[in-house]
């Protein structure tokens, strides 16, 4: 498995993108990665849009960057209450810093732009949000998955196959390097 030893943050919060959320986590797990599964609370369970729960191991007072190879933000609701955490930021940010991937679907693109790291970068997002894209410093394109650098973007639910072969694609990459 490519991803053996990879550790990936998701972060959860409610109301976010069911399939936006579980299609990438599995796709990771299916590689062998250990994807946590971060909120406000640890072991707390957590509904998104459509219904689907999900229980986080972590709390966002848990982790530490420098422990994780990714992290992953779905899009839904979630990513406009995830971007108000200064702990969700921070790690973004320090990410960031760091190079290591940073997954954003749909809303996702809300917590990037609120943790600044957004200007200069190419990515894509739900057609919603492209203002807020761009007011951020990004250039907004229209494709179903866009990697510039270190930063994966994809723009709703039907884009998630690409999404997740181009995330999973460049935490393998890194792990060559």
């Amino acid at each position: 498995m490519r991803l053996a030893g990879k550790q990936v943050v998701c972060f959860v919060e409610s109301e976010f993108e069911d399939l936006e959320l579980w299609y990438p986590v599995l796709r990771l797990r299916e590689e062998g990665a250990v994807v946590h599964l971060v909120g406000p609370k640890a072991n707390h369970v957590y509904i998104g849009k459509y219904g689907v729960p999900c229980e986080t191991e972590k709390s966002m007072a848990e982790i530490d960057p420098a422990d994780y190879a990714g992290v992953l933000v779905p899009g839904g609701w979630a990513p406009d209450k995830l971007r108000r955490y200064p702990e969700v930021l921070s790690f973004v940010a320090a990410m960031h810093e760091a190079k290591k991937p940073i997954g954003h679907i749909c809303h996702a693109g809300w917590v990037l732009a609120s943790a600044k790291i957004l200007r200069g970068v190419i990515t894509t997002s739900t057609p919603g949000i492209k203002d807020d894209i761009e007011n951020a410093g990004a250039t907004w394109v229209d494709e179903e998955v866009v990697v510039d650098g270190h930063i994966v973007g994809s723009r709703r639910p039907p884009d998630l196959p690409a999404y997740a072969k181009a995330f999973a694609d460049l935490l393998a990459e890194q792990a060559n390097e």
